[in-house]
Formats: C-alpha cells, sequence, structure tokens
C-alpha cells in the first residue's frame, strides 16, 4: 500500500537521492533546462522551488542555507545574481514541466523542466496577467444581462393577454352590429307578412265579384 508516501525515493538511498537531486538542482539553475524523466522531473520541482523563492533575498543566512542544499558555489551565484532577481514577482511555480514521449529502449516518460521566466520562446511570455484577471463588476455585468433576459421573458409572457383583451374589445363593439341585423331581418319578415295578406284580401275580393248573380 501507497499510505503516506509523500517523497517518491526512486529507488535510491537517501545519500544517493540527496546527491541526484542536487546535481540536478544545480543544472537547472545554470542551464534553465533540463531534460530527464517524468519522476525524477517531480521530484525535483518539490526540491528546487524552495531554494528559488530563498533566491529571491539574497542574506548571508539564505546564502548558506542554498549552498547547504546543492553544494555548488557557481549555481549559488547564479541563483542569487540573476534567477532571483527574475522571478522576484512571481509567487511560486517557478518551473514548467513538458513531456516529450517514451524513450527508446526501456520505454521511460522523458519531459524537460525548465524556469518559466527564461523561456523567451513560449506563447504568452511577458503577458501582463494582472489585466486577464476577472473583477466582481464583470460578474454585475452577467447578472445584469441575466436580469433583462427574465424581464424580456416576463414581457412575452404578458402579451398574449394584451392580444385577448383586444379581440375581447373587438367582439364586445361587433355586438350591436348583429343585434341590429337581427332587428331588420324581424322587420323585413312583418312587412313581407303584411304584403302577403294584402295580396290574399284582394284575391279573394276579385273572387268574390267574379261569381254569377
Amino acid at each position: 500500500m501507497r499510505h503516506g508516501k509523500k517523497v517518491n525515493h526512486l529507488g535510491r538511498t537517501a545519500p544517493h537521492r540527496k546527491a541526484l537531486m542536487a546535481n540536478m538542482a544545480s543544472s537547472l539553475i545554470i542551464h534553465k533546462r533540463i531534460t530527464t524523466t517524468v519522476a525524477k522531473a517531480k521530484a525535483l520541482r518539490t526540491y528546487v522551488e524552495p531554494l528559488i523563492t530563498k533566491g529571491k533575498d539574497a542574506t548571508t543566512h539564505n546564502q548558506r542555507t542554498v549552498f547547504a542544499y546543492l553544494k555548488d558555489k557557481d549555481a549559488v551565484k547564479e541563483l542569487f545574481n540573476v534567477v532571483g532577481g527574475k522571478v522576484a514577482t512571481r509567487q511560486g511555480g517557478y518551473t514548467r514541466i513538458l513531456k516529450l514521449g517514451n524513450r527508446m529502449g526501456d520505454n521511460a516518460e522523458m519531459a524537460f523542466i525548465e524556469l518559466v521566466d527564461f523561456n523567451e520562446h513560449f506563447a504568452g511570455f511577458g503577458e501582463d496577467k494582472k489585466d486577464a484577471k476577472k473583477t466582481r463588476r464583470g460578474r454585475s455585468k452577467a447578472t445584469g444581462e441575466k436580469t433583462e433576459t427574465t424581464k424580456t421573458a416576463k414581457t412575452t409572457v404578458v402579451t398574449p393577454v394584451v392580444e385577448d383583451a383586444v379581440v375581447e374589445e373587438t367582439i364586445i363593439s361587433e355586438a350591436p352590429a348583429v343585434e341590429n341585423a337581427e332587428t331588420v331581418v324581424v322587420e323585413t319578415a312583418e312587412n313581407t307578412a303584411v304584403e302577403n295578406n294584402e295580396e290574399s284580401a284582394e284575391t279573394a275580393a276579385e273572387s268574390e265579384e267574379a261569381k254569377p248573380e
């Protein structure tokens, strides 16, 4: 089981591993980029980044502490004179690991580890990330857009009711016309009945006149 195993020993004894990490850290500080396996690169990152943080403050105590880890005067000088000033504004994350594929022979995963502030060919090098940060004002705009959309949704829901009201008004306005039409029909029916009665009376009188005496 792997319970509580935070440190990868890399299949080496403690003195061998310390010497390996010191040599790789010195090479990274001097050359700014080295190629190694992924496991060693991840172990080196946790080893060298605290040393780079100490390199920002060039005190005698920090220089002696770093030399106790690196055991290389040239690497210590490079760290405090060059690297420390370059990464002075960066709050951690000084290294970058990029995988390169598998190695021929033992098929080990390979990668190179480099110092972020020294790769001028990497996309986005030197850009100010403060402008890219999101602020609460942007979030308020987003919420304002949401409220506008909800308002429009509410108006769309209300519009059918307005149309129904218009339809009802038109129906009410048309109702008197229908009543007038009914009265006209009744009047015409009465007129026709009167005319028919008059015609029947005339025909009856003519028939009486036509009878012999």
